[in-house]
C-alpha cells in the first residue's frame, strides 16, 4: 500500500537553543495518522508519570493523567506582544464546597435494598437506612471507605451551601463504577448509563443551580455495579475567579500521532508553531527505555513573509507529583552549570505507602528542565504573578517563591520556562523542554524496595539522566523518527493504513503501562499495572494479550513479563499447581491480591508466551531455567484443560462459567507449547507425548464445539458463539492442530455477526475487546478478510464519544467505552505484525 508522507518538519538539532546560527536539519514526521484519537499521548514515562490530551485541540482541556486527574501543562506564545494559548487551560482557581472523599470521608446514609417512595428528596425519612462514610465501594482497591459489594446502592447526603456560593460557577464532581444516577433535591441531573468514570466534572447550568437553596440540600445517588470493582463518590466545586490571562487562542491546524511522537501544528499571529511530544520508548535500548525523561520540542517560523518577535512560555504545576490536589508540596531550583532545573514534590515523601488503581504517585520529584541559554529564563511561584511577568514581555526572575500548597486555590504554584526566540523569519527556530520524574524506589518486590532500571546499581541520579537526555537530544529525536517510520511501514504491510493508525496510537500506551526494574539477583522485571480495572501488578492475563508488541521488538521484555510469576512458584511462596494471576497491587508486588484464580487461563498463557520467546530466540534456554514449574503447569492442563470447570478466564468481567471452548483452545495450545519447547531441548519422548495429546484434544474439541455453521461459546450450549482468538497460536507456531476448515467456518460466521464498531466478544452482549478482535483477524490468511475485521475497530477509535486513552472494552453498537482505559493490552494489536514476523522467520 502506498505510504502517505507528512510534510517535512524542521528541527534545530543543537544543544544551545534558539540561536539563528543553528543549522537546520530536516526530517520527515512520518506517515500521516488519519485517526482522530480518543485521547492523544503527550507525556508517557510509566503508569504514574502520564499526560494526555482528552480533546481534539490541545488547548480545549487541561492535560490529564490517564485516570482523568489534571496534570496541568500550559503553553502560550507572544507574537509581537500579542498572546496566544496553545496548550492546556489556565488554572482557574477553584475550591471544594462539598468535599469528595479526597478531601474528607463525608457522611451519608445508604441502603442496598431498593427503596420505596421519593427517596431522593430532602423530606424523605431515611432513619432506617445505614450510616456510612464516602466513598462507597471496594475498600482497599478503589479508595472506598464504606464497603459496598452488592449489585446496587442508594446513597443520601445532606449538604449545606451558602447564598454567596450559589452566585458562583459550580461544578459537580463524581466518580462511579458502574452506572450512576445523581439527584439534587429530588431532580435527576446525571444519568451515565452503563459506564464507569473517575473524577468527571459537570458544570451546573443555571437551571440546575435553581434546584439548590441557601442552607440545607440533599444530593442523592443510585449506583449499579455490573460485576468486578464498585465505587461511588461525589462533591461540588466552586470557581472563585474567572479572570483569564491568556486572552487569545492559537489555531490548531494539524495533529499526528506516531508510535513515539505526537505532532501538533498551530497558526498564530503570522507564525507557524509546531510542538513535538517525544517519549523515547525504544525497546532495543533498555537504558533509554527506562530513562524517566520525555521531550517537548517547540519550533516556530514566519508564514506571512514578515519578521516577528516571538516568546514561548510553558508552565507545569506540582500536580505532577501529587496524588491528591490538597497535598502540601515543596518546590525549588537546583543549581547546575549546564541545565535549568526546576523541581517539585510533596512534603511527606511517603515512598511506596499507597497501592491501588485510581492512585497517582506522591513521592519522588517532578522536574522541568532546559539547557542553560541566555534567552531562557525560569521561575517558580504564584501562577498569576509568573504569567503576568511573561505577558509583560519581561524575562522571569530565575527565582523560587514557593507557597508549599498545590491545591486549586488562588495560590496555585507553577514551574515556568520562558524562551525569548527573538526575531523569527522564514527559517525555523526551535527549543525544547525536558520533563522528568525521579521516583526513587518505584516498586516493592516481596518486601524489597527496588530502584528503577536506569539506576539499578544505585550509581546514578536524576540529574545525570537529565544531562544525558540533553546530550542525546539530537540522536534520540532522529532515532525516534526513524523507528516511527519503520514501524508504520511494517504495520501498513501487515494490514493497511487504518491498522497502522491504531498501532501508532497503541504503542506508547502499551509500553508506558509498565515499570522496568531489576531484582537483587539481576533478573529483569517488567511490571504491568492493570490500569482502570483493579490495579494489579504483573498480571499474567494482561501480559498475555500485550505480548505481541514485545515479542516483535525485544523478547527480553517478554521474559521480564514472566520472571516474577516463575519466581513466585519456584520460591515456594505460590504453592498451587497452576500459575498465579498476579503478584500484588501496584506498586507492591508482594504476592497475589486478586480475589480469584484463573488456573487454565494463566497456566496456558505462561506456557504459550514462553514457547513464543524460545521460537523467536531460536533458543530454549529460558525453558531450561523453569522446566520443573512448566511441567507442573502442562500436566495441570492435560488433566483439567480439555473441558474446563466453572472458572474465570481473562475476560473475567463476563463472570465464571464452565465448558468454555476458547479456554479449552488455550489449554490445547499451552500443552502444544510445552511440547514445542521439549522438542527444542531434544526431549523427544516428552515432545511426542504432549504434541500428540494436543492433536487428539484438538480433534475432540472440533466434535464437542461444533454447532453447524460455527463453534460454540460453551461445549454444552447450542446456539452460542464466541471469538476463538486463542487459536491464533496454532497459526503462529505452525502446529496445524486445527483444520483449516475450522478457521474458514468461524471467520465466515464472524463476518455475519459484526456490528458497526466491531465484532462482539460472544453472543451474550454487544460489547467486545478490541485486542481480541485483532487476534481474531489474525486467524485469516486472506488479508481482505483480515481488513474487514480490523476496520470497524478503527471506526470505533475514530468516532467513540468516550474521550479517554484508548479503551480495549467497548460497545460494538454505539462505539462507547464499556470500561477499562489506558491498558497495556492494546499491545495485542501488534499480533498481525507478529504473525508476519514469525511466519517469515
Amino acid at each position: 500500500m502506498k505510504m502517505k508522507i507528512v510534510k517535512s518538519l524542521i528541527i534545530c538539532f543543537c544543544l544551545m537553543l534558539g540561536e539563528i546560527s543553528c543549522k537546520a536539519f530536516a526530517y520527515e514526521a512520518g506517515i500521516n495518522n488519519n485517526l482522530r484519537a480518543p485521547a492523544y499521548p503527550l507525556i508517557t514515562i510509566d503508569p504514574y508519570t502520564s499526560g494526555w490530551s482528552f480533546t481534539d485541540h490541545l488547548y480545549d482541556s487541561s492535560v490529564r493523567h490517564w485516570t482523568g486527574k489534571e496534570r496541568q501543562l500550559t503553553g502560550a506564545v507572544l507574537v509581537d506582544g500579542k498572546n496566544y494559548r496553545f496548550m492546556g487551560l489556565e488554572n482557574v482557581p477553584m475550591s471544594m464546597i462539598v468535599s469528595t472523599s479526597e478531601g474528607e470521608n463525608w457522611k451519608g446514609t445508604y441502603t442496598t435494598v431498593k427503596p420505596e417512595g421519593d427517596w431522593s428528596k430532602l423530606q424523605y425519612n431515611d432513619s432506617k437506612w445505614l450510616q456510612g462514610k464516602g466513598a462507597f465501594g471496594s475498600v482497599g482497591r478503589l479508595k472506598a471507605t464504606t464497603s459496598w459489594r452488592t449489585s446496587d446502592i442508594w446513597v443520601r447526603r445532606i449538604v449545606n451551601i451558602s447564598k454567596a456560593d450559589l452566585s458562583r460557577e459550580l461544578y459537580l464532581e463524581y466518580s462511579h463504577d458502574d452506572g450512576v444516577e445523581i439527584f439534587i433535591n429530588g431532580q435527576e441531573v446525571i444519568n451515565t448509563g452503563n459506564s464507569c468514570k473517575a473524577n468527571e466534572m459537570l458544570k451546573l447550568s443555571e437551571g440546575i443551580k435553581k434546584l439548590l437553596v441557601p442552607g440545607k440540600n440533599i444530593i442523592s445517588a443510585h449506583c449499579h455495579d455490573g460485576g468486578g470493582e464498585s465505587f461511588l463518590d461525589f462533591g461540588i466545586w466552586m470557581r472563585k475567579d474567572n479572570v483569564q490571562q491568556f486572552n487569545h487562542t492559537a489555531q490548531q491546524t494539524h495533529v499526528n500521532v506516531m508510535p513515539t511522537q505526537t505532532y501538533y501544528t498551530f497558526k498564530c499571529g503570522g507564525i507557524q508553531l509546531d510542538l513535538i511530544f517525544t517519549a523515547p520508548l525504544l525497546m532495543n535500548n533498555l537504558d533509554l527505555l527506562s530513562r524517566p525523561v520525555n521531550y517537548l520540542t517547540y519550533q516556530v517560523k514566519s508564514i506571512d513573509g514578515k519578521l516577528h518577535d516571538v516568546v514561548v512560555y510553558v508552565d507545569a504545576t506540582p500536580q505532577w507529583a501529587q496524588d491528591k490536589i490538597n497535598q502540601p508540596i515543596q518546590s525549588g531550583i537546583v543549581n547546575n552549570d549546564k541545565l535549568n532545573l526546576l523541581k517539585t514534590g510533596t512534603k511527606s515523601q511517603s515512598i511506596l505507602e499507597k497501592e491501588g488503581d485510581d492512585v497517582r504517585i506522591d513521592w519522588g520529584y517532578f522536574y522541568l528542565s532546559t539547557p542553560k541559554e541566555k534567552n531562557i529564563s525560569y521561575a517558580i511561584g504564584n501562577a498569576r504573578k509568573v504569567r503576568n511577568a511573561f505577558l509583560s514581555g519581561k524575562a522571569l526572575n530565575n527565582t523560587c517563591a514557593e507557597n508549599l500548597f498545590g491545591d486549586l486555590t488562588s495560590n496555585m504554584e507553577v514551574l515556568a520556562i520562558v524562551h525569548k526566540m527573538g526575531k523569527v523569519g522564514a527559517s525555523m527556530k526551535s527549543g525544547y523542554i525536558m520533563l522528568g520524574y525521579d521516583d526513587i524506589y518505584p516498586i516493592q518486590y516481596f518486601g524489597q524496595n527496588l530502584r528503577p532500571y536506569w539506576n539499578r546499581n544505585g550509581d546514578k541520579t536524576i540529574i545525570d539522566e537529565l544531562h544525558a537526555a540533553a546530550s542525546d537530544y539530537s540522536s534520540v529525536m532522529q532515532e525516534c523518527a526513524e523507528f516511527d517510520k519503520s514501524m508504520m511501514k511494517d504495520a501498513i504491510a501487515a494490514s493497511g493504513d487504518k491498522y497502522a493508525d491504531l498501532c501508532a496510537l497503541a504503542y506508547r500506551q502499551a509500553v508506558s503501562a509498565h515499570k522496568l526494574v531489576q531484582d537483587n539477583q539481576g533478573n529483569l522485571l517488567f511490571f504491568s499495572k492493570e490500569n482502570f480495572s483493579n490495579g494489579s501488578i504483573g498480571t499474567v492475563d494482561i501480559s498475555y494479550p500485550s505480548s505481541p508488541l514485545f515479542l516483535i521488538y525485544n523478547t527480553k521484555l517478554v521474559k521480564a513479563l514472566m520472571n516474577h510469576i516463575y519466581a513466585y512458584s519456584e520460591s515456594g511462596k505460590w504453592t498451587k499447581p497452576f500459575a498465579a494471576h498476579d503478584v500484588g497491587t501496584y506498586p507492591l508486588a508482594n504476592g497475589q491480591t486478586y480475589g480469584g484464580d484463573m488456573p487454565v487461563e494463566e497456566s496456558g498463557n505462561m506456557l504459550i508466551m514462553s514457547a513464543a520467546v524460545c521460537k523467536l530466540d531460536n533458543d530454549a534456554s529460558y525453558a531450561v531455567q523453569h522446566w520443573e514449574v512448566m511441567s507442573t503447569w502442562a500436566n495441570y492442563l492435560l488433566e483439567h484443560g480439555m473441558d474446563p470447570d466453572n472458572q474465570l478466564c481473562t475476560d473475567d468481567f463476563a463472570g465464571h462459567f464452565a465448558h468454555n471452548t476458547n479456554l479449552s483452545i488455550k489449554a490445547i495450545m499451552g500443552i502444544a507449547s510445552y511440547g514445542i519447547m521439549a522438542q527444542m531441548l531434544g526431549k523427544d519422548e516428552v515432545a511426542h507425548k504432549y504434541l500428540e495429546a494436543a492433536k487428539k484434544m484438538a480433534v475432540m474439541w472440533e466434535k464437542m464445539a461444533n454447532d453447524g455453521d460455527h463453534y460454540r461459546l460453551t461445549f454444552d450450549k447450542s446456539g452460542t458463539w464466541s471469538q476463538k482468538y486463542n487459536m491464533v497460536w496454532d497459526k503462529l507456531f505452525e502446529t496445524h492442530l486445527f483444520d483449516q476448515a475450522i478457521y474458514d467456518k468461524e471467520l465466515a460466521y464472524y463476518l455475519r455477526k459484526q456490528n458497526k464498531y466491531g465484532l462482539p466478544l460472544d453472543n451474550r452482549a454487544e460489547y467486545t475487546k478490541s485486542d481480541w478482535i485483532m487476534w481474531t483477524a489474525a486467524l485469516a490468511d486472506n488479508k481482505s478478510i483480515t481488513n474487514k475485521i480490523v476496520v470497524p475497530v478503527w471506526l470505533y477509535a475514530n468516532y467513540t464519544p468516550s474521550r479517554v486513552p484508548l479503551s480495549d472494552w467497548h460497545m460494538t453498537d454505539s462505539g462507547s467505552q464499556r470500561g477499562f482505559q489506558a491498558r497495556s493490552v492494546v499491545g495485542g494489536y501488534f499480533i498481525l505484525m507478529l504473525k508476519d514476523k514469525m511466519l517469515k522467520k
